[in-house]
């Protein structure tokens, strides 16, 4: 076996000097991972050298090169669940909720999910697209330099096929990294009103199988919380996913415990997301299997939920948390994974660290990506962010400036403050 070659600092393609990284590197027991007074060197796209300043001098260092004025380096920001891509808005429906209207009411009058699947299959892709580049724009403001969209409006196979296919051009077109994931059984699309054993073979049958062989999407996330849909409804779908080889995720125990999460981990999902009414059992479950908690608190906060998901258990049984923005129309019209971070900390007594490590490395582990993502350690993704800061918890500790100086996707600097 080939013994792998050290990259010198001489030899990178760029190099950042006189920085602090926040590595959160597993290996390492600070909460940050921190590191101070470091150079950090990058070669072919990926993070090639770490090195503590004490050793560099000017002839170890390559002609490109960037100082950092002891400012901090973390990782790229990771938002982990998102649902970018729909058409229209729910405006109305914040202010009839505001006036006391129940949820359930507005569902039944056309409103809810239905209302964005109607405003989504009526637009074209690049429509969509258009409507897409506000909300993603936003968090790459904040440092995003990865982010899953979910379909999921689209309910039936056309339009869902449409929803993965906006998401992979958005990822040709610009420079941030998607990660595409099919959600299906949110709700039951009046077409097939009466007919859901029939629509979960149409999902199982036609729309997975077909997602799978055009590669549209990297996961399959089930929803486990619509009453419209039995747990033997899910478990085949979660089945169908497992079988056309995609890796499976859940929407689950939101609202209430429904046992969603021990399914999720019994097929062993890469993560259980929402979790607000989750039970101890579910968490053991999703321990044992290794399934990462997807807190969101942006939907926590826009729904005035009073019941936070349980993060003493979640600790205790040493199930990592990941935060994203669940950024969606009608639950978390939010694409700020600061202020993610922010909530996170207020609303769920997360610690800095925690919610910073939560956009980061348990972002990653919650794609299944965190060989390769999440963290500064030599061989990963040069996916990076410069900030203008003190100490990395300032990021989840002020809201409306925003520090970040430079942010980088592999090695290449994309968004710069100078």
């Amino acid at each position: 076996m080939a013994m792998h070659r050290v990259i010198q600092l001489k030899e990178c393609d760029r190099v950042w000097i006189n920085v602090n990284l926040a590595t959160f590197d597993p290996a390492m027991s600070h909460p940050y991972g921190s590191r101070h007074r470091c150079a950090l060197g990058i070669h072919k796209g990926k993070i090639a050298r770490i090195e503590p300043m004490s050793a560099v001098t000017a002839t170890r260092l390559p002609y490109d090169v960037t100082d950092g004025h002891n400012g901090w380096l973390t990782p790229g920001l990771i938002d982990c669940h998102t649902h970018l891509v729909f058409g229209g808005h729910r405006a109305q429906e914040f202010e009839l909720r505001l006036k006391g209207v129940p949820y359930e009411q507005i569902a039944a009058q056309g409103g809810g999910i239905l209302a964005t699947a109607r405003a989504t299959r009526v637009r074209s892709k690049e429509q969509l697209i258009k409507s897409t580049l506000p909300r993603l724009k936003a968090l790459t403001a904040e440092g995003v330099t990865l982010v899953e969209i979910k379909s999921g409006y689209g309910l039936n196979l056309v339009d869902e096929i449409k929803m993965l296919e906006v998401a992979k051009e958005l990822h040709n077109r610009h420079t941030i990294k998607i990660i595409s994931t099919l959600l299906v059984a949110s709700t039951l699309p009046p077409e097939f009103a009466g007919r859901t054993d029939e629509y979960v073979d149409m999902i199982c049958q036609q729309l997975i199988p077909e997602v799978a062989d055009k590669k549209l999407a990297e996961a399959v996330d089930i929803h486990c919380e619509n009453a419209a849909f039995t747990m033997a409804h899910r478990d085949k779908i979660f089945q169908s996913a497992i079988d056309n080889g995609l890796p499976t995720k859940c929407h689950t125990e939101q609202f209430s415990e429904n046992g969603g999460a021990s399914l999720a981990a019994h097929m062993n999902a890469l993560s259980c997301d929402h979790l607000q009414h989750i039970s101890e059992q579910g968490i053991a479950d999703m321990a044992e299997s290794g399934s990462i908690a997807v807190l969101l608190p942006g939907s926590y906060y826009f729904m005035r939920c009073q019941t936070p998901p349980p993060v003493e258990l979640l600790r205790h049984y040493q199930v990592p948390i990941a935060l994203a923005t669940d950024t969606n129309p009608g639950t978390s019209p939010l694409a700020s994974i600061r202020m993610m971070m922010n909530m996170g900390c207020i609303f769920f007594q997360l610690t800095p660290a925690e919610a910073l490590a939560g956009v980061t490395i348990n972002a990653a582990r919650a794609l299944g990506i965190a060989d390769h993502y999440g963290s500064l350690e030599e061989d990963k993704a040069a996916d990076f962010c410069l900030w203008d800061i003190d100490h990395p918890n300032e990021l989840a500790y002020q809201l409306g400036h925003c520090p970040l100086q430079q942010r980088v996707i592999d090695g290449q600097i994309i968004d710069t403050s100078h």
